[in-house]
């Protein structure tokens, strides 16, 4: 599950799947692809904003890649929340491998 960060909005994690699936990604192609109600400047925003948290990369030229943290972030791996560290914790559903059984008296 992805844990978004208070910064973040609906549109960041639309941005950061099409660049995942594509090579690059630019304010113009992504406002071209009718999955965004806002403006190309909205968008252009939203790039710059992704970028300054580390989640895609600025190439020059107004054209963008996804990092590894933003793939990280789309897998659920990491958390974009300010306050929290990256990684989130595995879940193993009270199966604590870590934890011994009780031992029978022998």
């Amino acid at each position: 599950m992805r844990r978004s960060g208070a910064w973040m909005t609906i549109w960041d994690d639309r941005i950061l799947e099409i660049a995942r699936e594509e090579d690059s990604v630019s304010p113009k192609e992504l406002a071209e692809t009718g999955y965004f109600a806002v403006s190309r400047q909205q968008i252009s925003r939203r790039l710059r904003k992704l970028n300054e948290h580390g989640l895609i990369q600025h190439l020059g030229n107004g054209v963008y890649i996804i990092t590894e943290r933003g793939k990280q972030y789309l897998d659920g791996e990491i958390s974009t929340y300010e306050d929290e560290p990256d990684e989130i914790p595995e879940t193993n559903n009270g199966n604590d491998s870590d934890v011994s059984s009780p031992s029978s008296p022998g």
